[in-house]
């Protein structure tokens, strides 16, 4: 799978780590989460457009070369998506940011859409959605579909874990659209979670049940 891009830096896969554990508290795993989404963002950005400006520095003026940080969008797959979101802001925080709300349907395993908001001009714009586990993949599958209907320059996916079951769904719906991932974990068990995986990111990044 050429577009699926593994980050296996000694730091990431370091927080990583520590993130599986079941006794990790709250803080320390949003703290993790927000931290390891900075160190992912170093490899999902490296291609990033760039323009060119003047800059004057103490001894003369030269040109540069900086991120148009209003061309790129980061979307966030609600509610978990947020925790990598807060950590991609830290290194772009003039990106502008979007959300789509989707459940997953306890029986059918399905997405279903509660929430759509971006950025206007959507056809002009970089998008990394983020989400910490693309399990299933339905949940990605229906965000990108959803994405592409505003015909965007380019669309990235970023998440934590994810599994063979996973990437197969992404590559079948959308094999255009790179995947950036921390690690590839062995299955799905029967009720769509990751193994060995870290339990539900949503609740474990918030506090829920």
């Amino acid at each position: 799978m050429s577009n699926v891009h593994l980050i296996d830096h000694p730091l990431v896969q370091h927080k990583l780590t520590l993130m599986r554990r079941k006794d990790a508290s709250t803080n320390s795993f949003r703290r993790l989460l927000n931290e390891l989404s900075t160190l992912m963002a170093y490899e999902v950005l490296r291609d990033v457009p760039m323009q060119e400006i003047e800059v004057e520095t103490p001894m003369e003026t030269t040109t540069g070369r900086v991120i148009d940080g209003k061309k790129l969008v980061f979307v966030s797959i609600l509610r978990a998506g947020t925790g990598i979101l807060d950590g991609m802001l830290n290194v772009v925080p003039g990106a502008r940011v979007g959300h789509i709300g989707l459940y997953r349907d306890p029986k059918t395993l399905v997405a279903v859409e509660y929430y759509f908001k971006m950025p206007q001009d959507m056809h002009e714009r970089d998008i990394v959605v983020v989400d910490p586990m693309l399990a299933t993949g339905n949940s990605a599958v229906a965000a990108v579909e959803r994405l592409k209907e505003m015909n965007p320059r380019s669309i990235k996916f970023v998440c934590l874990l994810t599994c063979p079951e996973g990437l197969a769904a992404m590559q079948a719906a959308h094999p255009d659209v790179p995947i950036y991932t921390a690690a590839i974990d062995r299955q799905l068990n029967d009720h769509g979670y990751i193994l060995p995986g870290l339990g539900d990111a949503g609740d474990r990044i918030f506090g829920t049940k």
